[in-house]
């Protein structure tokens, strides 16, 4: 076997070096199994040099041993074989690719970083462990210590548990979600800075582990809470004068025989009018009230059936001045976990939109029918429903209609008396109940508004209905 020149060892030991090298640079940016292939190749080679130059070297020396020659320089060096130059280009030409990939990566990984550090908002990233795997300056910042040492990035260290440095449980309680597959949103996470309130968005990144967004809301919940109050102020204010108007104006239809039709005319549109701005005012103290810190609810275990029951029983005027007819469809008497009178309240302004927005366009009277089922998915729960059949909500407007004065048809609304704020309440409360509400509508068929409240865990023994 020919033994290697000192030119093919030098060659070879130039693009190992380079492979080798580019290879360990590699590994501490990009994914493991690339590094574990070019290192296997890159030990191969090297393994092949080295054997090859051992085993002239071991023939040399039997050589000497028998003969008892002077082991001499070589006079020339060999030929280099066409094989190891094209493995030694080869070595060269990989390593030069990796070095340039990287090159591209790292300034790529900048150019994230920068983007991040430019953001208003906290970013942190944890494996599928919980641990820290990066964060942008806006984190370092919020963490105590962190302001003096963001510069070094030193406040929230890289590979430790989340939980070790931030203490928040809104927050370790998103990032634990959204490491289950459920992307959350919460707003009003308070004690990860005194004086300051964020919303939090989690969601899972698609290597695994999940990445958090924490949104400081200080400012909007301060506009929010002055608008509530000024909400609730004004419509205090009003209720006295409007009751005045509208006792007055209802004892001068009652008790004054000698009223002219036009004045008869007159008075009945000023009690009409007064009537829809009581009403209004109502809906904004329950609005204010829902959204503000008073309007924290008083859960209990309930029978679903005994809600129902009681929603029909307070409807029952507005149908009979509606002649419109209310079905009870089917019932469970699963309990659930609720505010009674919030619940009767939703309850109550699905039946009012029901019986309000529900006439079919034969003219026939209007009917709904209200219904409550059990259901396990996204989790036990009961599922109410109340159903009309009018001429339905067309899809546009179902991802709007619980907005605060949202109205599909403002004619319609006006001419019925609506505020707008009906559903909204209802959205409110059944939140707070930690249930969901929604809509399903299709144009000429009706609309099936419904809601879920969670189940009672522990429920109480009632008496029969």
């Amino acid at each position: 076997m020919r033994r290697l020149s000192l030119t093919e060892l030098s060659v070879a030991s130039s693009a190992v070096t380079g492979a080798v090298v580019a290879a360990i640079m590699l590994a501490t940016h990009a994914n493991r199994q690339v590094f574990a292939v070019v290192a296997g190749a890159v030990c191969v080679a090297l393994f092949a040099v080295y054997f090859r130059w051992q085993l002239g070297v071991e023939t040399l020396n039997l050589r000497m041993r028998i003969y008892k020659l002077p082991i001499q320089a070589e006079s020339q060096e060999e030929p280099i074989s066409p094989e190891f130059v094209e493995l030694a280009a080869s070595v060269q030409d990989a390593s030069r690719s990796l070095q340039s990939r990287l090159s591209l990566a790292g300034e790529e990984r900048k150019q994230l970083e920068a983007l991040l550090d430019s953001m208003q908002d906290a970013v942190v990233a944890v494996d599928a462990a919980g641990r820290i795997q990066w964060t942008n300056e806006r984190m370092q910042r919020l963490i105590p210590g962190g302001a003096a040492m963001s510069g070094a990035r030193g406040a929230v260290r890289v590979g430790h548990a989340l939980v070790q440095t931030i203490r928040d449980p809104d927050v370790l309680q998103c990032v634990r979600l959204a490491l289950e597959g459920k992307p959350t949103t919460l707003r009003g996470a308070t004690t990860l800075m005194p004086g300051r309130t964020f919303e939090v968005n989690s969601s899972l990144m698609p290597g695994g582990g999940a990445v958090a967004v924490l949104h400081d809301i200080t400012r909007i919940e301060e506009v929010e809470r002055t608008q509530r109050d000024f909400v609730a102020n004004v419509s205090h204010e009003l209720r006295t004068p409007l009751t005045s108007i509208s006792g007055y104006v209802e004892t001068l239809l009652d008790h004054e025989a000698g009223l002219s039709p036009m004045a008869r005319e007159f008075l009945t549109t000023i009690l009409k009018n007064a009537t829809r701005m009581n009403r209004l005012t109502e809906d904004l103290l329950v609005m204010a009230r829902v959204e503000g810190p008073s309007g924290e609810l008083n859960p209990v275990p309930v029978r679903s059936d005994a809600l129902v029951r009681d929603a029909v029983k307070a409807m029952r005027g507005m149908l009979q001045e509606n002649q419109a007819i209310l079905e009870v469809g089917t019932i469970t008497e699963t309990q659930v976990f609720a505010d009674a009178d919030a619940t009767m309240q939703v309850l109550g302004n699905l039946i009012e939109n029901g019986i309000k927005y529900g006439q079919p366009r034969n003219g026939t009277r209007t009917r709904v029918v209200i219904s409550a089922r059990d259901v396990t998915e996204p989790y036990d729960a009961v599922e109410f429903s109340v159903r009309d059949f009018g001429s339905g909500i067309a899809s546009e407007h179902l991802s709007r209609i619980f907005e605060r004065f949202y109205r599909v048809d403002k004619t319609r609304s006006r001419e019925s008396g609506g505020t707008g704020l009906g559903l909204s309440i209802a959205r409110h409360m059944v939140q707070s109940q930690g249930g969901t509400i929604w809509a399903e509508s299709e144009l000429g068929s009706g609309s099936n508004f419904l809601f879920t409240l969670p189940r009672a865990l522990y429920p109480v023994k009632v008496e029969a209905l």
